[in-house]
């Protein structure tokens, strides 16, 4: 059955919110196409998003839910929210976001027309055309710094490193131990292992995945909280022995 878009009252709500044991199949998919993601955190009430790299581990020997493994430099604005507040949002995606052309005139007086249309731009247009990927995720968490120089950090640091290694690519990555952008040679050099892994000051972020809004490009939306295994098995029980857990 096709899903009507919800309007804006329901959207706003979670009283729809369905549990589930891991992330649904289809924001896993995106989570494995995407190559960042944005990162919001706050502090007094100010917002501050940040274009994150990211590693998704469904489970590890150190938490039984899906878990998204980050990295930062520790005098960073998004590690100082962190400290004061753990609560962060993650969107990730992996539409092709061209901006497709317009019959208005330039705002800017600089951009050139759509005349100008590299054949590049026109494909990636017609790859978002023909919807690489139908949704976009939110992902709610709380978000910890793992302990400096443990066999923990030592586990993140690996898994990250290893999903976040482009080599030969030929495009620009992000460097997350100095938050700027680092230029191509480097980049090829290294495979990008020193940009935001490698440094011993950077620091380790673990997000543990408590929901995940599921975002349709027509506007439908479905809630998801995510559950340990043994919780759900537990609850099931409860209520298979004429009990509630509470």
């Amino acid at each position: 059955m096709e899903q009507i878009p919800l309007n804006h009252e329901a959207s706003a709500g979670d009283t729809n919110m369905r549990v589930t044991k891991g992330m649904p199949t289809e924001v896993v998919q995106c989570l494995e196409n995407a190559r960042f993601l944005h990162l919001a955190t706050c502090h007094d009430n100010i917002p501050h998003v940040s274009l994150m790299n990211y590693t998704y581990l469904p489970s590890s020997p150190y938490s039984q839910l899906p878990v998204i493994v980050m990295t930062t430099n520790p005098a960073s604005k998004k590690m100082n929210n962190l400290v004061t507040n753990p609560n962060v949002s993650l969107l990730v995606h992996d539409w092709v976001s061209h901006r497709p052309s317009t019959s208005q005139r330039r705002l800017s007086g600089g951009s050139p027309g759509p005349e100008a249309r590299s054949s590049l731009a026109a494909l990636l247009f017609n790859l978002n055309s023909s919807a690489v990927s139908s949704i976009s995720a939110t992902i709610n968490g709380s978000a910890r710094l793992v302990e400096p120089g443990s066999e923990e950090e030592k586990f993140y640091r690996e898994k990250h490193l290893a999903n976040n290694t482009f080599e030969n690519e030929g495009l620009v990555a992000i460097d997350l131990r100095r938050e700027s952008t680092v230029d191509q040679q480097r980049q090829q050099d290294d495979g990008g292992r020193s940009c935001f892994v490698a440094g011993e000051e950077v620091r380790v972020v673990v997000v543990g995945i408590r929901d995940v809004r599921i975002a349709d490009y027509k506007g439908a939306v479905r809630d998801y909280t995510i559950e340990p295994a043994s919780s759900l098995d537990d609850a099931a029980a409860g209520v298979n022995g004429g009990h509630q857990i509470g």
